[in-house]
């Protein structure tokens, strides 16, 4: 006999942790290989961890609602005959035994604090020698930082404090001629009656990747008006027939999608991500669209739109949104996205700036087809006009090259028929 770690597997490319949605399993259980263990939430996709071994649940180490980090301990299994111990040796149990002490030194605890925990840490001057952990062994968690954080900051005012740090003599010859003010904000007041929503699982990577976005990339923003009527005359022209031959609708936005792939086949240069050091540019196109479900919002990515017919791009519109709504969206349908469009008009939006999907350099947002008066050979005209709005990031590109691409969108979609544009 002897016990096996079950640790966090890496379920994306760029997925740095995990949330316990739910054990599917409880100590005590007997398992085969394969068998899925717990429902894990991350910021791409909600997915099943299946056991590596068969043999019996021993102890679960993460609780439900933790988030930990991609390799963390989640849980350990005994299993009979074990090939390869945890610690590569015979004396497995000496060697858990130690594992577990050494969880308890405190001493030993800074080369097992999470990256997360380091980075808040360090951004807010908290001490971790000086935080009791409150996880396991007493694992510093990045709630016991934000709890010594809060209490750091607490003012006695419910107001926005700002606070100026005067120099001494001795070290007045070494500043700059301004000291920037340092900023204290006390922790957010819960009146009685006030409703508590815990952030937790998808809605926090969300959370934290936008507020990445917005403080990582400097974002512009620019938009143009399309007359799109010959577009939904070929629509409503067409729609009740591919309905009736496929099983599903022809969007808008399908053809949105196409007029995008076309125009970054030509302006490759907003297929782009910055590096750091480099700009990569993407040799595919696999756009980004947003799927909501509920509460929750999904990002999947349908590749290679521009090899795509407009049957092609529409059917798996259907496919994903279906998958997000049943939650069977997989590792593969959220990966890979160069570049974003997010239909906003579907709600009923005119106008939106929208926050760049990270890494990318792009998001566009389709906004509602409307009716508008519009002046055609100096008369009015009813038109079917849409908002495009463009949020790019500025380090990657400039308005000269996202006004040639969106001027691109805006010719493909206003001289949309059946010669320009065939469905199959």
């Amino acid at each position: 006999m002897g016990l096996q770690r079950i640790n966090m597997p890496q379920l994306g490319e760029s997925v740095t942790e995990g949330t316990i949605s739910t054990w599917l399993v409880k100590e005590g259980d007997t398992i085969d290989k394969y068998d899925a263990i717990a429902e894990v939430m991350t910021d791409k996709v909600n997915a099943e961890v299946p056991s590596s071994y068969s043999g019996v649940i021993k102890e679960l180490i993460a609780k439900e609602g933790e988030t930990i980090e991609v390799g963390q301990l989640m849980c350990y299994i005994e299993i009979e005959g074990a090939e390869e111990p945890v610690s590569g040796d015979s004396d497995q149990s000496n060697e858990t035994s130690k594992e577990k002490s050494a969880e308890k030194n405190q001493q030993s605890m800074k080369n097992r604090y999470s990256p997360a925990v380091m980075r808040i840490a360090q951004e807010n001057d908290v001490d971790l020698s000086q935080l009791t952990g409150s996880g396991k062994g007493g694992r510093i968690t990045r709630k016991d930082v934000e709890k010594a954080v809060e209490e750091k900051n607490f003012e006695p005012d419910d107001v926005v404090d700002t606070v100026v740090e005067t120099p001494t003599e001795a070290e007045q010859p070494e500043l700059e001629e301004f000291t920037p003010p340092i900023i204290r904000r006390k922790p957010v007041k819960v009146n009685p009656g006030d409703r508590e929503i815990p952030v937790t699982g998808l809605r926090k990577t969300i959370a934290q990747n936008m507020v990445r976005s917005k403080t990582e990339i400097p974002h512009a923003w620019m938009m143009i008006e399309v007359d799109v009527t010959n577009l939904v005359a070929y629509r409503n022209a067409e729609k009740v027939k591919f309905k009736e031959n496929e099983g599903y609708n022809l969007s808008y936005f399908a053809f949105f999608l196409n007029a995008v792939a076309k125009a970054l086949k030509k302006y490759p240069e907003l297929n782009s991500c910055w590096a750091g050091d480099k700009i990569i540019q993407r040799k595919d196109i696999n756009l980004s669209i947003a799927v909501a479900h509920g509460h929750e919002l999904y990002v999947p990515v349908i590749k290679n739109v521009d090899e795509k017919s407009i049957k092609g791009i529409a059917k798996e519109i259907h496919q994903l949104s279906r998958k997000a709504r049943t939650g069977n969206l997989t590792k593969d349908d959220m990966e890979g996205g160069t570049f974003t469009v997010n239909n906003t008009g579907s709600f009923g939006s005119v106008e939106s700036m929208g926050v760049i999907n990270y890494p990318q350099s792009a998001i566009l947002q389709v906004e509602s087809i409307v009716k508008r008066p519009v002046i055609i050979d100096n008369m009015f005209a009813a038109r079917d006009m849409v908002n495009l709005c463009l949020s790019l990031d500025h380090r990657v590109l400039d308005g000269v090259i996202c006004g040639a691409f969106m001027s691109h969108v805006k010719a493909i979609l206003e001289n949309i028929s059946s010669d320009t544009t065939p469905i199959y």
